[in-house]
């Protein structure tokens, strides 16, 4: 659990220990009240539990702040937004998520999007995507609409091409050489990246193997200055407090200042295309990694 959970927890506690306070209760007697166990009060004061809709009532119920229950409940369900796990997320299939982000892609004017190890997500081909989203049905044993969840992430990328909207991708140089699909999906995939990089409103940087260690980092998406998501193995973190938004900001102004651009990133994609089409293997077993390309032309621009 995140810190930004944790503190929107405590912040819910202290609103609910005012509540009991003002109405004149102790913890234990409003815990014999509403039936619960004595600890519970103090778990969810301390923010070390999220009460339940139910329980928001309850409390309310028996503090007289009844007029307070809609406000309370719209936290709690905050609160639940920003960690959301993936089976639950996935659970009706992979085309409601797309859909999600989206909508999301189409209310923000520059996104600024890091990836250690897989292309992202909108500049995925049909096969790359196929292939990702196979391996997220499979191992989170949800729905299966995989048809219908690559033909969703495919439309995303209309947005690349309409409105005012700006991307920058920053990618480890590692993402050109993980094995996604196949041999043949790779080409198609790194011939895909290298046309994106001729898009106007489009800005892809290489961190090269080998830069040094700046700032700790994983997948991430700035969307704006208003919210970054964060994708673990268990669950999609939501994240809006401005100062770790400046945090992730700061370590995208790292990243970039470490990436490669324009001539110097275009010759890393094309030495992985051209190292997948003289290795062709067309069951897709793993490969070499490809290795280090040295480069002393650092041609990058600032994110703005």
């Amino acid at each position: 659990m995140t810190s930004t959970v944790h503190q929107a927890r405590e912040t819910l506690g202290h609103r609910l220990r005012d509540l009991r306070r003002d109405a004149g209760l102790t913890g234990v007697q409003l815990a014999e009240r509403a039936g619960w166990h004595s600890s519970k009060v103090s778990k969810i004061e301390f923010g070390k539990q999220t009460p339940s809709e139910d329980d928001i009532r309850a409390w309310c119920q028996h503090t007289n702040a009844d007029d307070q229950v809609p406000d309370l409940i719209a936290a709690v369900r905050h609160i639940e937004a920003m960690y959301v796990e993936w089976r639950r997320m996935l659970g009706a299939g992979t085309k409601r998520r797309q859909r999600a982000s989206q909508k999301l892609e189409a209310q923000t004017r520059l996104m600024r999007w890091y990836e250690p190890v897989l292309i992202p997500g909108i500049l995925h081909t049909a096969g790359y995507a196929e292939a990702v989203m196979r391996r997220v049905i499979d191992f989170y044993q949800v729905h299966d609409d995989l048809d219908a969840g690559v033909a969703a992430r495919l439309q995303r990328q209309q947005i690349l091409y309409r409105g005012d909207h700006r991307f920058h991708f920053i990618i480890a140089q590692q993402v050109l050489s993980t094995m996604v699909g196949g041999t043949d999906v790779m080409i198609g995939q790194l011939d895909r990246l290298l046309a994106v990089m001729s898009l106007p409103r489009v800005m892809l940087g290489i961190i090269p193997t080998g830069a040094d260690y700046l700032v700790p980092t994983n997948q991430f998406i700035l969307y704006d200055n208003r919210l970054v998501h964060v994708e673990t193995i268990s669950a999609e973190l939501t994240i809006t407090p401005p100062r770790e938004i400046a945090l992730y900001a700061a370590a995208f102004d790292a990243l970039n200042r470490q990436a490669l651009y324009g001539s110097a990133a275009r010759n890393l994609i094309t030495d992985a295309l051209n190292y997948q089409r003289n290795n062709r293997n067309p069951e897709g077993a793993q490969t070499t990694p490809i290795p280090p390309i040295s480069s002393t032309t650092h041609e990058w621009k600032p994110a703005t």
